[in-house]
């Protein structure tokens, strides 16, 4: 049985309060895409179900598709039926949920539309009392961010607020934050002149992972893992994120993304922030946000010479993943047939601060990999005297396999829990070890719903939050760390050995099947330092 506790503690203060936002209308622009029909309206939904949005509130769709009030209502029904992630769906609840729903067709491009947006919010404004509480969800590409932030700001539907002003309007902005850093200042540049940092909310979805919210409490609010979160205990650290599937039908984005930019730069960075940052001096937004940021200034820059020694890429050729026959990607849609686009990327970062110095992270994220998951996995290092090294049979050399008798894991996907792997005394007259897991899930443990990740954001945008969205700081800092990589990668094929002689040969494209567990150059980038991934 699990049983709530109360901890009195000035960092947890806040924790225990319910959050409810005030009345608002939320246009979503890109309301015809797959994120509003898969993620967005079934979220919200989700929230509206189990009393977490106020009793008046308006969600407002725009894209170009023509569509009526009615048909948009429609729509988002099937979308959460199809979609919605343990939602119980009831018809009642929806005829009134859909009562708030709106659609309003137009060129987001077109400064003309927006005069019309803004008459239309001002009535839905005054029908739902949101009293221009007004908060603009971009789901659309990047390309359109500016041209709608713009025109929002042409129109007077967005103004810039004082740092001491309630931050409304809000405009939630998804990744990709810019294609590098470069672009990304440029962005961060254009948005700061319409809008104060507090009104913008970059979405970061795995922030919104309970896992991952779970890190800082288990770090904080546990004081048998805090004294040993560091360089005395921990030998390494690793974060993986595998996906079985390809690039579907994103060809042509991936072509302009790949791995690095599509997912190591911001999700599984964040991930290396949560895991790393110090202890903040309180749960406030920005307080949190700066020890993430702070963590991953002090990850040391890659030398340009020496990229090949921290950083292996590889993309995926034709195999077979759970069973199914999978082409090459350089046979996918929209994918150039001598494509150098990685779909795998693997790095080996060191921290220089007090805590982390000589602990490396290891990271890596791949497409038609052998299984889905995504995990962090703190290695601990083996006891100072290897007291049981003389006995036979212990079993402690398969315990060692993977470098130490402890590791803990944080599951983020597709489970979500911990579990905590130690050495223990196996039944019998003779001391033979064994590896036991102890295993903590949320289902299990919790039984209820556990909110996707989307429900979190969305109600901590609407409540003023934005403790688990990206600050600027941080994406620039992010970008500007693997800038050396990304210039590597674009100016030397991935066969050529260059710079210095522990550069790691990578192999022409395509360098691993699909359903493998990558190239074999990320296992050596990893063997260099004597460690072994771990086996999922």
């Amino acid at each position: 049985m699990v049983e709530s506790i109360t901890i009195e503690n000035p960092l947890l203060e806040g924790l225990q309060e319910e959050k409810k936002p005030e009345s608002f209308s939320m246009v979503i622009f890109g309301a015809h895409g797959d994120l509003t029909k898969r993620k967005l309206i079934p979220a919200l939904y989700a929230l509206y179900l189990r009393n977490h949005l106020p009793e008046n509130f308006a969600v407002v769709g725009s894209s170009r598709t023509e569509m009526t009030d009615e048909q948009f209502r429609a729509t988002m029904k099937d979308s959460v039926i199809r979609y919605g992630e343990d939602i119980d769906f009831k018809e009642e609840c929806w005829e009134r949920f859909a009562k708030s729903l709106y659609y309003r067709p137009g060129n987001a491009k077109e400064a003309s539309y927006y005069s019309s947006l803004d008459e239309d919010l001002k009535e839905i404004g005054k029908r739902h009392g949101s009293d221009s509480r007004n908060i603009f969800y971009l789901s659309t590409p990047p390309s359109l961010y500016l041209p709608i932030i713009e025109n929002l700001n042409s129109s007077g539907l967005a103004v810039k607020r004082r740092s001491d002003e309630p931050a409304w309007p809000r405009v939630v902005v998804e990744k990709p934050f810019g294609h590098d850093l470069k672009s990304a200042l440029a962005l961060d540049e254009k948005i700061h002149a319409v809008l104060n940092e507090h009104q913008v909310y970059r979405i970061d979805h795995y922030l919104g992972k309970e896992t991952v919210q779970n890190i800082m409490c288990f770090r904080f609010a546990n004081s048998i893992f805090e004294p040993l979160w560091n360089n005395n205990y921990i030998d390494h650290v690793q974060i993986t994120n595998a996906e079985t599937l390809g690039v579907e039908e994103r060809g042509a984005y991936y072509e302009e993304a790949g791995a690095l930019k599509d997912m190591i730069q911001n999700h599984l960075m964040q991930l290396v922030a949560l895991v790393a940052m110090e202890p903040p001096n309180s749960l406030s937004a920005e307080a949190t946000r700066d020890e993430r940021t702070k963590v991953l200034k002090a990850v040391r820059r890659f030398d340009p010479d020496r990229v090949d020694s921290y950083a292996v890429r590889g993309q995926y050729g034709a195999g077979y993943v759970l069973g199914n026959e999978a082409i090459r990607y350089r046979d996918e849609d929209k994918v150039a047939s001598d494509s150098n686009t990685e779909t795998f990327a693997a790095l080996k970062l060191e921290i220089d601060n007090w805590r982390w110095a000589g602990v490396p992270f290891y990271i890596r994220s791949g497409k038609r990999l052998e299984k889905r998951i995504t995990e962090i996995a703190v290695h601990f290092k083996a006891p100072p005297h290897k007291l049981f090294s003389n006995m036979a049979n212990t079993g402690l050399r398969s315990i060692m396999a993977d470098s130490s008798p402890n590791v803990l894991v944080m599951k983020i996907q597709p489970d979500q829990g911990i579990s905590l792997k130690f050495a223990t005394k196996q039944p019998g007259p003779t001391t033979q070890l064994r590896a036991l897991t102890m295993d903590f899930k949320y289902g299990t443990a919790f039984g209820d719903h556990t909110p996707s990740a989307y429900e979190r954001l969305i109600l901590d945008s609407l409540i003023g939050d934005p403790s688990l969205f990206a600050r600027s700081d941080f994406v620039e800092t992010s970008w500007s760390l693997l800038t050396p990589v990304i210039e590597h990668w674009a100016a030397v094929s991935p066969e050529t050995k260059s710079g210095s002689d522990e550069s790691i040969v990578q192999g022409p494209f395509p360098n691993y099947e699909a359903g493998s567990w990558g190239p074999e150059a990320s296992n050596t980038l990893i063997g260099s330092t004597g460690h072994s991934w771990r086996v999922l």
